[in-house]
């Protein structure tokens, strides 16, 4: 089709070239006629033919440099257009769109590229504000009541009872901005040109039960039954990585989960696939929820979420993890029901694409 396209565009210049030139002949020839009755003259033959063809050709260099001429201005107006918009994008200015109406392919796909960069970068620039916004205000709330109490702590009056509750909650909100700073650097880590990863060949299933095992005081605390329906299975994964992901995935589950609940862990496996699924009967999430519950900074409770130290980077550093091992991560859930969260790994890893990735 292209090359179609190419011979059809040549044969049209073509026969335009040919029409041209012979409108140029026609009109050489009477010029040099009414030139030769106007001298007096009549030559004959080769004079006649050669003055015709000299004509030709003056007519044809002159359309030829203004043709050039006139591309040349164009040209320059998309050159100044494009440097300005370079310019601008450079000084932060984002909101640059060229409405150039560009013939040649070249100058429609650079002025197409452009448009394209500036909204891309107007899309980062969002983001970065709104990281910026949510990070600042993650962190003033812990250091707002780290100021209050310990400015009520100043009151020697102060009854001893009430003295040790507010230094619960410092201690309790110092807890919570470390937690913050660490899930910031992970998260940072992890998006960096070189992350860290070194996948390696491991017993999946002995990694989820030292986990349930870790955190064992967690969910004895709250009379939690967990249930293991785990097989033998080796995969090739960050073994580092996923027990962060797991980690993070069961003890939302063993927050989120009511007194006496249960907590199911099962996997299965495909042709070359393997998912967990983590399943508690918690409070649940609403289907608005379950949209954004894998984004920075999101807390489908915000009270919950508070009260046991949740920063909302979480499940964002999950879903990094899990992009980086080429898998997926959903989840389903019912308000006040259930809760469960799939975890679709490759049991290769193919190294040469998530290197490049």
């Amino acid at each position: 089709m292209r090359k179609l396209k190419f011979f059809l565009k040549l044969f049209i210049t073509l026969m335009l070239l040919l029409i041209i030139n012979i409108i140029f002949a026609f009109i050489s020839y009477h010029i040099t006629s009414w030139l030769y009755d106007w001298l007096g003259k009549h030559p004959q033959g080769f004079w006649l033919q050669l003055w015709t063809v000299v004509g030709v050709f003056v007519l044809f260099a002159c359309s030829v440099i203004i043709t050039f001429l006139i591309g040349l201005k164009k040209q320059r107006n998309y050159w100044d257009s494009i440097v300005d918009a370079l310019s601008r994008i450079a000084k932060g200015d984002f909101t640059v769109k060229l409405d150039l109406k560009a013939d040649e392919e070249q100058f429609g796909q650079l002025i197409h590229g452009i448009n394209h960069m500036a909204v891309e970068l107007g899309e980062l620039e969002r983001m970065r504000q709104e990281f910026i916004s949510n990070v600042s205000h993650e962190i003033q709330s812990p250091l707002t009541s780290i100021n209050g109490f310990a400015k009520a702590l100043k009151n020697m009056d102060l009854p001893e009872d009430k003295r040790q509750h507010y230094l619960t909650i410092i201690e309790m909100e110092s807890n919570r901005l470390s937690k913050i700073s660490d899930n910031l650097l992970k998260l940072t880590a992890l998006e960096s040109q070189h992350p860290p990863f070194e996948p390696k060949h491991y017993r999946l299933d002995k990694q989820l039960r030292n986990v349930v095992l870790a955190l064992e005081p967690n969910w004895l605390a709250k009379n939690i039954e967990m249930a293991l329906q785990l097989e033998n299975l080796s995969v090739m994964a960050d073994e580092d990585l996923m027990n962060q992901v797991w980690m993070n995935l069961l003890s939302n589950s063993i927050k989120f989960t009511p007194a006496a609940g249960t907590i199911t862990i099962s996997m299965s496996t495909q042709m070359d696939t393997f998912t967990i699924a983590i399943h508690d009967n918690g409070i649940g999430l609403t289907a608005e929820q379950q949209k954004y519950v894998f984004e920075r900074f999101y807390k489908a409770d915000q009270s919950r979420t508070a009260e046991n130290g949740g920063s909302g980077l979480g499940l964002s550093i999950v879903k990094k993890i899990i992009d980086m091992h080429n898998g997926t991560i959903t989840v389903e859930s019912k308000l006040a029901e259930f809760t469960t969260f799939f975890v679709t790994l490759p049991l290769e890893l193919s190294l040469q694409k998530t290197s490049a990735e």
